[in-house]
């Protein structure tokens, strides 16, 4: 991938996520943009959305519902020669890393075999 497609990527990210968290209520969930991925022709774009503390489909179903109102929000703030269609797209990585860091505490807590004495 292209420098400016990675720099393109990066600033819609913020900016997606700047418009999600100021225009939308989301209740006790944490709703985080973990990625973009725009086409080389800029005319479409992935939006990779992490949903903590509940279900990940209302959210999605809501974001993509309402990606017309989205993509000019922030066709507002970027210009770009060509508004990419945005698609919202479950990410669940943030909800392994919690898995695999709670089993890690749990590890932790379980008995430890003694060290052994050096001769």
């Amino acid at each position: 991938m292209s420098r400016r497609i990675d720099r393109v990527n990066e600033l819609l990210r913020r900016e997606i996520s700047t418009v999600i968290q100021h225009d939308y209520e989301w209740n006790g969930k944490l709703v985080t943009v973990s990625g973009v991925e725009v086409t080389q022709d800029l005319k479409e774009g992935k939006v990779w959305i992490g949903v903590i503390g509940g279900a990940a489909a209302p959210v999605i179903e809501k974001l993509n519902k309402a990606h017309g109102a989205i993509q000019s929000a922030v066709m507002k703030r970027v210009v770009l020669k060509s508004t990419p269609v945005l698609r919202f797209k479950h990410d669940a990585s943030a909800v392994r890393g919690v898995e695999i860091v709670n089993l890690l505490e749990e590890v932790d807590k379980l008995p430890k075999a003694p060290e052994e004495e050096e001769i």
